[in-house]
């Protein structure tokens, strides 16, 4: 056996790997498309379109995560852009991002399309935005000089069609991805959305109404966030960072609490000896708590095959009730760092009853 199995107390079972993981370095296109869509779940919904992430200040806890997790494993999470940032620091072999609405999914192909076209940074950033290059920029220029330089250059419409329809192209025809009508119709949603919002789109955008909308960070205030030490990890801080982005993430439609998505995650993991360096659940479980949904989350997590260096990444945030100090202005949230093999153990053991049992466990 190349592994061995930790039994815990109320009969949950974390695998922990021992011999060198056999994971593709890379997959073929149809052996892609067959994980998002065996993997995958019935899509659910949510009460936003989430196109980019409200966590501010999620940066800060990662020179504490670089230290406790290790690198070159498998990424789990959920959510957009900021799974990116987590993956710059943790460089795993392969990431799964796994979310309830199908068109994080779309969202995450449409990222995938964009990165395979763009030869640097600076041309995602044209692409995503459909602006023209701006001037002065290079391989050495900052986040915050990148963005700088693109408040001085507006989008087209026609710039956006091209754009659009090269996106479609890569993943239709290049890769030939079996789009649905319904598909295209979201990523071009999804795509436009980032043309009109520009880099100051925000995680309300279309709508203006969502309470708090006004202290959710613009995309460009979130690339240029650092964490406490001044250092920013963010997938376009630098060519170095935005190249980690062209390693293998496959976007899964999944309920945490469902019976499939990451079942079947735990599942391929155990066949190639492969451990899961962290999973990031932003504020899942604050939904989770709501019903019945937590404990089946925690028997799929207890599927995932991890070690004392596995990490959990969950945000909190202060209107949910337990207060903290936040770190500075706007949406109050913050990232918090939890053993997963801990976090199992108390589960198996009845300490975890509440959402807050979990968020005062963590670090």
């Amino acid at each position: 056996m190349r592994r061995f199995l930790l039994a815990l107390a109320a009969g949950l079972v974390v695998t922990v790997g021992l011999a060198a993981d056999t994971l593709p370095d890379r997959v073929s296109d149809e052996e892609f498309w067959r994980m998002a869509t065996d993997f995958s779940e019935r899509a659910g919904t949510f009460q936003s379109d989430n196109l980019l992430s409200n966590e501010r200040w999620f940066q800060h806890v990662l020179p504490a995560l670089v230290q406790r997790a290790k690198q070159n494993r498998v990424y789990v999470g959920v959510g957009p852009e900021q799974n990116f940032t987590y993956m710059v620091a943790l460089k795993p072999k392969m990431a799964f991002i796994v979310d309830i609405r199908r068109q994080n999914m779309l969202l995450h192909l449409m990222y995938k399309a964009l990165v395979e076209l763009s030869t640097d940074r600076t041309d995602f950033l044209c692409r995503l935005f459909a602006r023209p290059r701006p001037a002065g920029v290079g391989p050495e220029s900052t986040a915050q000089a990148l963005f700088d330089a693109f408040e001085t250059v507006a989008g087209t419409e026609e710039i956006a069609q091209r754009n659009l329809r090269a996106v479609l192209d890569q993943l239709e025809r290049t890769h030939g991805f079996p789009l649905s009508e319904e598909d295209e119709s979201s990523i071009k949603f999804v795509y436009r959305s980032f043309y009109i919002g520009g880099p100051d789109i925000r995680y309300s955008f279309p709508r203006s109404d969502l309470a708090g909308g006004q202290w959710f960070p613009t995309y460009a205030e979130l690339m240029v966030q650092t964490d406490l030490r001044g250092h920013s990890h963010s997938y376009v801080a630098s060519e170095a960072n935005f190249k980690v982005l062209q390693d293998l993430i496959v976007p899964l439609v999944g309920d945490f609490g469902g019976d499939r998505a990451l079942r079947a995650v735990g599942q391929y993991l155990k066949e190639h000896d492969a451990t899961v360096t962290a999973f990031y659940t932003s504020n899942v479980e604050q939904y989770l708590f709501q019903g019945d949904s937590w404990r089946k989350f925690f028997l799929n997590l207890s599927e995932l095959p991890v070690d004392e260096h596995s990490i959990l990444i969950r945000s909190y945030f202060n209107r949910a009730g337990y207060r903290f100090q936040a770190p500075g202005p706007g949406l109050q949230s913050s990232t918090l760092l939890d053993p997963i093999r801990g976090l199992l153990s108390a589960f198996s053991s009845g300490d975890i009853r509440t959402y807050y049992d979990v968020v005062s466990r963590s670090k």
